[in-house]
């Protein structure tokens, strides 16, 4: 067994060793967080990276934007997420594995992939020591910014291989006159939690999520029953690696069924993926059963029948002078009484408490409409308990 130069082992063809996982601890934003207990080969459960340790250290990674242009000067573009990855120890990690999206067939195609090294000084490219199915290995110079990228001539030359995709369905929560429900093509090395984390109060309906999708390919989606609008009628699966995550269709459920079946068909209606979707579990019925009726009705009963408004729509009238005028430990208290009636989850509260009393208190009104009347409700009500002149100010009592 060989060692490379920081006395780690090498993981080679043939001498393979299963990865520990880890969960990392979230810091901010899409940063995490991971201290490893001694030498060997760990695996992020979020991300989906893999290290290779020769010592302790505690690692410090976080998603980071591609520069494009960077990329297209060197004849490459993006093949999976960019990562900005520090370590408390040098020369700590020996080597990097980045979890592709190809097929079997795409990684016989020779000079295909490889990975791109960024820093201050500019970019470089790293030949891989070994590709395996699911990851790319590279022995790790320095750390700074690391990214998986395609070669541009090998990659449209092969335009018909298809890579390994997924299908996420994001549930948003319902209006008064429909639902919608937002489907995502994306290649299956981007993590859901990036996505999830640009999806405000949608949920995210877990199932099995993969399928084969082609780049430039069109697709479309399909429902039934029958009779729900989706749009775009068809949209081509292009190949991209955030910062921003857009559904590529949105079904708009006029209806409350309690499943329905999507397919996802190319452009000669070969279905490539199709699931019975449950639900059941949306998010307002979860709510509905955690909003305490004495929430309700001092809300109401603090307002004239003739003057009551849907209770998002009074938060949004006075949303510029409760981000003004709303302490800090009110907005503590608010949150504590939001986590108490389900509006939100540890995760949200978390992370909502970490940012500045401006930020917070946006986060925290907007979370209340986003959620609709039930939501908006245990607000109201919360503020008007916690600080009664500030609810008096805003004609909330």
């Amino acid at each position: 067994m060989t060692r490379c130069q920081t006395g780690c082992k090498k993981t080679l063809p043939g001498d393979k060793k299963a990865p520990l996982s880890f969960s990392p601890e979230q810091t901010t934003g899409s940063s995490y967080r991971f201290r490893c207990p001694g030498p060997g080969v760990f695996q992020c459960t979020l991300t989906g990276l893999v290290f290779v340790m020769a010592q302790e250290a505690e690692l410090l990674y976080r998603t980071v934007q591609w520069d494009e242009s960077l990329l297209q000067s060197a004849g490459k573009m993006a093949a999976g997420m960019l990562f900005d990855i520090k370590c408390s120890e040098d020369d700590a990690v020996c080597q990097l594995h980045l979890p592709h999206c190809e097929t079997k067939d795409a990684l016989l195609v020779d000079g295909l992939l490889s990975v791109v090294h960024i820093t201050d000084d500019g970019m470089s490219i790293l030949e891989p020591l070994e590709i395996t199915d699911t990851h790319v290995v590279v022995k790790v110079p320095h750390l700074s910014a690391f990214g998986l990228v395609w070669d541009l001539v090998q990659r449209f030359l092969n335009i018909s291989l298809p890579i390994n995709g997924q299908v996420l369905l994001f549930l948003r929560p319902p209006n008064i006159r429909h639902q919608i429900l937002d489907v995502f093509l994306l290649q299956d090395n981007i993590h859901l939690h990036e996505v999830a984390a640009q999806q405000g109060a949608a949920e995210n309906i877990r199932m099995s999520s993969d399928c084969h999708l082609e780049i430039g390919q069109s697709y479309s989606v399909h429902c039934e029953p029958e009779g729900f609008i989706i749009q775009p009628e068809s949209a081509p699966f292009r190949s991209k690696y955030g910062p921003n995550f857009y559904p590529t269709f949105e079904v708009f459920l006029t209806t409350n069924p309690e499943e329905v079946t999507l397919t996802v068909q190319d452009r000669e209606r070969k279905e490539v993926w199709r699931r019975v979707v449950p639900l059941t579990g949306s998010r307002r019925e979860s709510l509905q059963r955690n909003v305490p009726a004495e929430d309700s009705v001092l809300a109401e009963d603090r307002v004239p029948a003739e003057d009551r408004v849907p209770a998002e729509e009074r938060l949004r009238s006075v949303r510029t002078e409760f981000v003004k005028r709303v302490t800090e430990p009110v907005l503590n208290q608010l949150l504590d009484r939001l986590l108490e009636r389900g509006v939100i989850n540890d995760g949200e509260m978390q992370s909502v408490r970490m940012k500045a009393t401006a930020e917070k208190a946006r986060d925290v009104i907007d979370t209340a409409r986003r959620k609709g009347p039930e939501a908006s409700t245990v607000l109201i009500t919360a503020l008007c308990k916690a600080d009664q002149h500030l609810s008096r100010v805003l004609n909330l009592n």
